[in-house]
Order: C-alpha cells, then structure tokens, then sequence
C-alpha cells in the first residue's frame, strides 16, 4: 500500500468525543473523520440497529488507533 502525500493525511493524535448518541473521532486539526452511533435504549437499538454505548465506544477507540501502528 502507498502512503499518502503530507498533504493528505491525518494529522495525530485522533481523539474521540462524546455526544449523545454518537462517538465522533477527530485528528489533530479538529477534521472529523468517522461517528460511530449507539443507542442505550433496548427496544429503540433493536429498531434502528444500533451499537450499545459500551460498543461504540470500543469501536471509536479502534478507530483512533488506527495510526499508531
């Protein structure tokens, strides 16, 4: 895989903020790059085929990983 020129990337670190449904993962300059939703609420999650905050959550910290390999 080719690496991307400076100009493209994702400047580190990516941090994760909470907002009320959702996980949303920035880089360094503030760039949103994914959200990841969750609903806690049992019967609405069935419906709307949400995440639970807790998985959410583990998939939004994956995600901020992803460059420190």
């Amino acid at each position: 895989m080719s690496e991307l020129p400076a100009s493209r990337r994702l400047p580190t670190p990516w941090r994760i903020i909470e907002h009320a449904e959702s996980f949303e993962i920035q880089d360094a300059a503030g760039h949103k790059i994914a959200h990841v939703y969750f609903e806690d609420s049992q019967a609405r999650r069935d419906t709307m085929n949400r995440l639970t905050s807790d998985e959410a959550r583990r998939v939004a910290s994956n995600i901020a990983k992803l460059l420190k390999r």
